[in-house]
């Protein structure tokens, strides 16, 4: 990918995932990027197809950020690196999940498949340590992690995140 490309999809990413898909148009990230019109359908076909660049890009940093999770085999250890998955997401990444958020709240669609491995190992780990219905909890860290990934990604303001991180790990007896 070119150096034009890259840039291409950063300006892309960051109006997105501020203004949101539908209300950005390729004349505003093709000025945005210091580049024509014509070179963004060149490379990417459409705005859709921009977006699909995007999200393949992300999809990569998720599989490089879930990968290591499929290495632990205690537990309590696994649990911990779950719940700290949504705390320890780089601020460089931010603009990625905002975009996530967006697209999950405009098209009114929850896409399980990305997260659906972890969720199992979750589960995994929820048995082996004896909880009454692992299934259940795994419903409801996802809900506290979907929560905590939208504070942190939406509040203007300082958020406790050890804190809470600590508050978390507490509840599951992982501390």
């Amino acid at each position: 990918m070119t150096e034009k490309q890259k840039n291409i999809l950063e300006i892309a990413l960051q109006l997105f995932s501020k203004e949101g898909f539908y209300a950005t148009s390729t004349s505003k990230i093709a000025k945005e990027a210091g580049v024509s019109e014509g070179l963004i359908f060149r490379h990417f076909t459409n705005k859709d197809g921009l977006l699909k660049a995007i999200l393949k890009q992300g999809e990569d940093e998720m599989n490089t950020l879930f990968s290591p999770l499929f290495n632990y085999t205690d537990p309590a250890e696994l649990l911990t690196k779950i719940i700290e998955i949504p705390f320890r997401v780089s601020a460089n990444q931010h603009n990625y999940w905002r975009l996530i958020y967006t697209l999950k709240w405009q098209e009114r669609a929850y896409n399980e498949i990305s997260i659906a491995p972890i969720m199992a190992l979750a589960k995994e780990a929820f048995a082996s340590l004896g909880y009454a219905d692992p299934e259940a909890e795994v419903a409801v860290l996802e809900m506290i992690l979907d929560g905590a990934a939208t504070v942190i990604l939406l509040k203007n303001e300082p958020f406790e995140t050890e804190a809470t991180l600590c508050a978390l790990k507490t509840k599951y007896k992982l501390d």
